[in-house]
Order: structure tokens, then sequence, then C-alpha cells
């Protein structure tokens, strides 16, 4: 997909965050370029129509999958939630709106903003935003979502109504 033009400002290494811009555009066109250079949108305000801080932070958690370590404790409870059920991408706007309503401790309100909500919906659409679901009797229990390009998965975010769902749907996804 052609980006838009906007130009990225190098990361001010004074910036803990790696504030890279200030814009509105949250086009499916605009998310990829960000992704592909280490850049991606975090929303401070729901306000509509608010600018959205991009960012490139020096440091980002990186997992290979192939050398991906699941606890005895995870194993445990993995073997003991067998009346769960995992799906991938069979719920994507459900998975993004339960974690939007996630609490979460010390944060007022949600980073996943409804312009976020738009256009990664946009992406899964487009086949590159991806999620992964757990079920308990016919309930979505527990979830994440994340964006898709190449080899690499950039997780976004995830929710758990049951203790650890969350968790072991990722470890499925994996």
């Amino acid at each position: 997909m052609p980006e838009s033009g906007f130009v990225w400002r190098d990361p001010d290494p004074r910036d803990e965050y790696g504030l890279v811009a200030f814009d509105r555009n949250l086009t499916p066109e605009r998310v990829i370029a960000a992704y592909r250079r280490g850049i991606f949108p975090w929303p401070s305000s729901s306000a509509a129509g608010a600018a959205i801080p991009w960012v490139s932070p020096k440091r980002r958690a990186v997992l290979d999958f192939d050398r991906l370590h699941v606890t005895k404790s995870l194993a445990k409870t993995r073997r003991r939630m067998d009346r769960l059920r995992f799906t991938i991408d069979a719920a994507f706007g459900q998975v993004i709106r339960a974690a939007a309503a996630a609490p979460r401790p010390g944060q007022d309100g949600t980073w996943i903003t409804r312009a976020m909500r738009e256009a990664f919906g946009k992406l899964h659409a487009l086949g590159l935003a991806h999620s992964a679901e757990a079920w308990q009797d016919g309930r979505l229990v527990g979830g994440l979502y994340g964006v898709s390009l190449g080899d690499v998965f950039f997780g976004e975010s995830m929710f758990a109504d049951v203790d650890d769902a969350s968790k072991i749907a990722f470890v499925t996804l994996v």
C-alpha cells in the first residue's frame, strides 16, 4: 500500500516515548507504513478528531515464536482449561471492543479509541489484523488482536474475563 506522503521524523533520543509525529490520519496505509518503520499510534484521548501521537520507543519486546517457553504453571492451567474453545479470526470486532473495555490499573479510559477500532477493523478486512479468541459455553472470555506483516506479528492488546484465557489464546495463536 503506498503511503500518502507523510514524513516521519527520527525520534528525539531525549524523549523516553520515542514521539515521532502527531497526526489525525489512521488509514490502513498510514498504519502499515508506520509499522514497517517500527512506529505505532498511541492515542491519549478519545476525543473525536484529536491528534494522535505516533511513537517509536527505544525498547520493544520481541518474542521469537520458535523460542516460546510456556511455563509449567501455564501449561497446567492450559490442560485444566479443556472446557475452553479457541478460534482465530472468528470475532475480531468483539475482541477489540472487549480489550478496549478492559480496565487497566492506574489508567483512566483506554487508548483503543473508536478511530483505532475502525482502523484496525479495516486492517482486519484486508487480512492484515488478526485475533485469537477463547470461548466458554459460547461466550467470548478472552482474546488478543494485532497486526501481521510478513513474518512479524505486532500484538496490540488482550483481555480476559477468565483467568489466563488471553495467555492461552496467545499460546494457541503461536
